[in-house]
């Protein structure tokens, strides 16, 4: 398979790292570009939970006043090619989080069991700065920047109520630097690395990705590694300086896992993926899934 085959199959397929939900915590954006004119578009759902939290200095069980959370999220994600090197990136998510606190904790605190609306708006754009061809292997290196802000009306200043908000209500901005390095075999990596700043006191994090896979005809499937570091302002959970604002936490994390996507014509595929927290700091230790629809213009 050729190298120019193999980036239109990885640009359809890179689609599927889209998770929906602010705790799928993969990349926005993905290392593979649209040619212009052509887009994609993804209806998704996503089912995370966890019954730990990663605390510090220890990983405790069950959830502060919730015992457990489950988070389900429908999605509708796009991207556009407006010319081969310039793509834009557009994801709409609408969540739901659910605790488990008894009806008597509930009934005491004045709390509730679900929280759900549409979380933030994100728009990304990024830009293929070069590609370097030498034999059957190609590197292309791209940038990546967007913003993300309120779509809904919900709140995150609730006090405890707000360990199942749908988000962290703050506007962020980010930027990234992308290396997809692909091979004529169908095998590729993907690294990026970027910095995030982010209003509503929530601490600026960076955070990286690498993500190794193949890419045919017949399927896709990758699996990545995630990260985010949050920088040293923020506080901890419970910990000194913790006035019950959830937002301005530090959180620090490393998710794992796998996804997937096979084509079922010209323009319609499926793809689905699983992924868990295996480390972290003032997050839930959750495992989460997704399946979702793409259709491909």
């Amino acid at each position: 398979m050729t190298i120019k085959k193999m980036n239109n199959i990885g640009t359809l397929a890179g689609l599927c790292m889209m998770f929906t939900t602010i705790c799928m915590a993969q990349s926005p954006v993905s290392g593979f570009m649209k040619k212009s004119g052509e887009g994609a578009l993804v209806l998704s759902y996503s089912q995370e939970s966890y019954s730990k939290v990663f605390l510090v200095p220890n990983e405790v069980d069950g959830v502060p006043v919730f015992n457990d959370v489950t988070t389900t999220s429908i999605s509708l994600y796009g991207e556009i090619g407006v010319t081969d090197n310039f793509n834009i990136v557009l994801n709409v998510p609408y969540i739901k989080s659910e605790g488990n606190a008894s009806s008597e904790v509930l009934a005491n605190n004045g709390f509730q069991n679900e929280r759900k609306g549409f979380q933030d708006l994100k728009i990304y754009a990024k830009y293929k700065i070069h590609t370097f061809d030498f034999d059957k292997n190609s590197l292309s290196l791209i940038g990546a920047a967007g913003l993300e802000t309120p779509l809904g009306s919900y709140s995150a200043d609730e006090g405890l109520q707000s360990i199942i908000a749908v988000g962290n209500e703050s506007t962020k901005f980010s930027a990234f630097g992308i290396a997809t390095f692909k091979n004529d075999s169908g095998m590729f990596a993907t690294g990026q690395a970027g910095y995030s700043l982010r209003g509503n006191d929530v601490p600026n994090a960076f955070i990286t990705e690498l993500k190794l896979g193949y890419a045919s005809s017949k399927f896709y499937v990758d699996a990545f590694v995630a990260n985010q570091l949050s920088d040293k302002d923020g506080v901890d959970i419970l910990g000194e300086g913790f006035e019950g604002f959830f937002p301005a936490t530090r959180v620090n994390y490393t998710r794992i896992g796998v996804n997937g996507f096979v084509p079922l014509d010209e323009s319609v595929g499926i793809t689905a993926g699983v992924s868990s927290y295996v480390s972290g700091r003032n997050v839930g230790k959750s495992t989460g899934v997704y399946g979702g629809v793409v259709y491909s213009f």
